[in-house]
C-alpha cells in the first residue's frame, strides 16, 4: 500500500518550518505548499489523502482553495489550520467546503493537531474500506 501523504499550505513559511520539524516522527509523508496554486500543483503530480489549510492566504484563500479539492479530488480529506475564527466564515468553510477538522491557531500539537491528522488518516481509510464494501 502507497504511503499516505498529508498536504500542508500556509502562506507563513515558518509556520510550515515548525509543522516539518514538530512532525518528523508522524509515520505519514508529508507535503508542503505555500500558497493554493503551489498545493494544487503538488495535488496534480502526486496522490495526497489529507490536506491541512491555512484559511488567510494571499491570491487563493483556503476556502477557495477547500472548494476546488473538493471539486477535482473529493477523495482527499479537508481540514482547516487558522488563527481566523469569524463565526460566518468557519460556517462557510464547513459547509462549502466540507471541512473534517477546524483547528485554531495557536494550537496545541501533541494534544489537539497530531491527533487531528491522524484521525483525518483514519476516516479517510475507513470511507476507502466502505466504498470497497459498497462496491460488492
Amino acid at each position: 500500500m502507497e504511503k499516505i501523504k498529508v498536504l500542508f499550505v500556509d502562506d507563513e513559511e515558518k509556520v510550515l518550518r515548525a509543522l516539518e520539524m514538530s512532525l518528523l516522527e508522524e509515520p505519514y509523508e508529508k507535503l508542503f505548499a505555500t500558497s493554493g496554486k503551489e498545493a494544487l500543483e503538488i495535488l496534480g503530480k502526486k496522490e495526497v489523502q489529507v490536506i491541512v489549510t491555512d484559511m488567510r492566504m494571499p491570491e487563493m484563500n483556503g476556502l477557495e482553495l477547500l472548494k476546488i479539492v473538493k471539486k477535482q479530488y473529493p477523495h482527499i480529506v479537508r481540514i482547516v489550520l487558522s488563527g481566523y475564527t469569524q463565526v460566518t466564515t468557519l460556517l462557510t468553510a464547513i459547509n462549502q467546503g466540507e471541512i473534517y477538522r477546524y483547528i485554531t491557531k495557536p494550537w496545541k500539537l501533541d494534544q489537539e493537531f497530531k491527533p487531528a491528522v491522524r484521525d483525518a488518516i483514519e476516516y479517510y481509510h475507513l470511507r476507502c474500506e466502505q466504498n470497497v464494501v459498497e462496491q460488492k
